[in-house]
């Protein structure tokens, strides 16, 4: 067979828009594709929810991939090692209840869970803001390219329609600063969001479980922006709070479209 370079381009377009038009409604949108957002895509995919999932950068993982210092290791703590088990991901006791495990092969294991389970993961695109309706409910994600934000010219986004959204882009919390400046008078957790403490892991990793949570209507913060929003302090390269906090947020989005 000759190839055809103009196929090559009319394959990559169609499928690719096919698949960004399908997801211009979803049931939940996720913002941030690191490690909470890849366990919640996966769990939310497994319910038959229709999950999408935005991540700005060209790849996915967020701060996993480096590990500690560019160390590709992560510790897990003995609670989390059931979702590695889930995973497949290979892992060894340190001392005492502290697991070592690949970053990369995390990284890798996490993304395909979440693409198996039929979750539809849209790289190189950012969200600068979100949607509201009635309420100031929010309602959806305004999107654009990131190239577009990079070379900082003035371009129109597009929106995308879903019933949630979930906050996971890390230390930065961006969804959940866009709508604590927007929306006049918006308090988004408790408090607002407070930003994120030093480091502290022990704390840290507890908070960012706990914190996990609807912060605003139709806004599900997990990972470490849920910890920014409650001013929980940074954990490091321990990642075990990450996942456990993923898994709260795609249950509490199921809890929450079923009412």
């Amino acid at each position: 067979m000759a190839l055809d370079e103009v196929k090559v381009t009319r394959a990559i377009v169609e499928s690719y828009f096919e698949s960004f038009l399908k997801y211009t409604e979803a049931d939940v949108a996720l913002v941030g594709a690191g490690p909470a957002n890849l366990v919640a895509a996966r769990r939310l995919a497994e319910a038959d929810v229709k999950t999408v999932l935005f991540e700005k950068r060209l790849s996915v993982g967020g701060g996993l991939w480096g590990g500690g210092m560019m160390f590709p290791r992560i510790v897990v703590q003995k609670e989390a090692c059931r979702i590695l088990d889930d995973y497949g991901i290979w892992y060894r006791e340190f001392e005492n209840e502290y697991f070592i495990a690949n970053a990369i092969e995390t990284v890798a294991k996490l993304t395909a869970g979440a693409i198996d389970a039929g979750a539809e993961i849209i790289n190189l695109v950012s969200v600068e803001d979100v949607m509201i309706r009635e309420d100031d409910r929010v309602t959806g994600l305004v999107v654009n390219w990131t190239a577009a934000e990079m070379a900082g010219i003035h371009v129109d986004p597009l929106s995308i329609r879903a019933r949630l959204v979930i906050d996971g882009t890390g230390h930065e919390a961006s969804v959940c600063r866009v709508v604590q400046r927007k929306i006049p008078g918006a308090c988004v957790g408790a408090t607002g969001v407070r930003g994120e403490k030093p480091m502290w892991a022990d704390v840290g990793e507890k908070t960012v479980v706990e914190a996990t949570a609807e912060v605003y209507p139709g806004l599900i913060a997990a990972g470490m922006a849920a910890a920014t929003v409650a001013a929980g302090p940074r954990m490091g390269p321990i990642f075990g709070g990450m996942l456990l906090s993923g898994e709260k947020a795609a249950a509490l989005a199921i809890e929450i479209l079923g009412r």
